[in-house]
């Protein structure tokens, strides 16, 4: 059965076992107790560590697996491992909010804190729980979309400083380039040739033959050998410096932004992979990709996190910031750019999709454009709509649909 069934079943044992663990970075700490609150395993450490994990389960093997819950607090990122393990060992784990903890702290007795007291306050919060919520093999996979969707944000970030770099080097020793390419500077045939010849001076001495091969091969025949003719004699009257400081970093800048391209590369076929094997119904709204679509799930995580749409829109920043000053309230407002910038990233380039492909968010669109928003406005607007369809959507497990 699902986890519905697995709750009500454990409500009607006799006695549980509840584990609490107190995590750090280097060791845990963990212990049980009994339905009564009878300590069963005394506050052991264990290594974080596959070893270390391996010795709280054999510390387990006692009691039937149906029969325990384990509980820890939320902390960093240093559980993450562990939860993982316990999870697809088939345990029931749940994460708690160190909040819950803290109101047991306050009436301990002993007034101490120290890690092995702390997973008997953890063990008796866990007991305490009516409906505690245990994390899935999906949840896991959400959070390592979440991480991934991040980490490609740092990515795109520090690559376009990068590019933003090189355009500045290539300005210093051949401003006219960035004139000559339609498409720009920044694409595989220049990237080419300024790996061989990363200044005008390099360009202009070069062989006609071999510029020619360059381009022809870069551009798969888009470049002709007239390109690379009129590409040199543009370098020979170049009024760019021969600073041979700036050719190195020009290569260099090159270097790490094809290193940054293939780590891209790496991790959206990953979040292609996991986004793929959850089938999620998000991925059924026209215009959101398996990147969008995967930063967006990872973000929000268990839906039911969120009691009501605008808690979910809060989350994401999404929501009108109030700007009143006596019997004054503005009726324009930006939004807040509160809460989670990544999920407000990635509903802002869904929006602006989904206005390209479904007539009925493109006329909401028009309305707003209408009413004399700005384009950015406007699509904020088209988000926070978006946010209340995907909010039902994730709640009922039902695909896209306007009608």
């Amino acid at each position: 059965g699902g986890p519905d069934s697995i709750k009500s079943l454990r409500k009607e044992a006799l006695s549980m076992i509840y584990v609490g663990i107190d995590i750090a970075k280097l060791n845990h700490y963990a212990s049980a107790i009994d339905s009564d609150g009878v300590v069963l395993i005394e506050p052991f450490e264990f290594l974080n560590d596959n070893a270390g994990f391996y010795t709280l389960l054999s510390k387990l093997n006692s009691f039937e697996l149906d029969d325990i819950i384990i509980g820890l607090e939320s902390t960093a990122h240093y559980g993450n491992n562990l939860v993982s393990f316990l999870v697809t060992k088939g345990l029931h784990v749940c994460v708690i909010n160190p909040i819950q903890t803290a109101t047991l702290r306050k009436n301990n007795i002993r007034k101490t804190k120290t890690d092995k007291v702390d997973t008997l306050v953890i063990a008796k919060a866990v007991a305490l729980m009516d409906h505690p919520r245990f994390v899935t093999l999906y949840d896991i996979a959400l959070m390592q979309l979440k991480n991934l969707g991040r980490f490609r944000m740092k990515l795109v970030k520090q690559r376009s400083r990068t590019k933003i770099q090189l355009t500045a080097y290539l300005d210093q020793v051949f401003p006219e380039l960035q004139y000559f390419f339609k498409s720009g500077i920044h694409q595989k045939t220049v990237y080419a040739i300024l790996k061989e010849a990363p200044s005008a001076t390099r360009i202009a001495s070069m062989h006609l033959t071999h510029l020619k091969n360059l381009l022809v091969s870069n551009s798969h025949g888009h470049f002709k050998k007239e390109t690379a003719l009129e590409l040199r004699v543009l370098a020979q009257k170049s009024v760019g410096t021969a600073d041979r400081s700036l050719s190195i970093q020009i290569t260099q800048s090159i270097a790490q932004i094809e290193l940054l391209d293939s780590q891209l590369d790496a991790v959206e076929s990953e979040m292609k992979d996991i986004v793929t094997s959850l089938d999620s119904v998000i991925m059924t709204i026209p215009g959101i990709g398996p990147i969008n679509g995967g930063m967006i799930i990872g973000e929000i995580g268990d839906i039911n996190r969120f009691s009501k749409p605008r808690k979910l829109l809060a989350f994401a920043g999404l929501d009108p910031s109030v700007y009143q000053s006596g019997n004054f309230i503005a009726k324009k407002t930006k939004m807040s750019k509160r809460g989670s910038s990544a999920l407000r990233y990635a509903l802002m380039n869904a929006a602006h999709n989904i206005v390209k492909y479904n007539q009925t968010f493109k006329e909401y669109y028009d309305s707003k454009r209408a009413e004399g928003r700005g384009h950015y406005n406007a699509l904020g607007h088209c988000a926070g709509k978006l946010v209340r369809i995907i909010y039902k959507m994730l709640k009922d497990d039902v695909e896209f649909n306007l009608d």
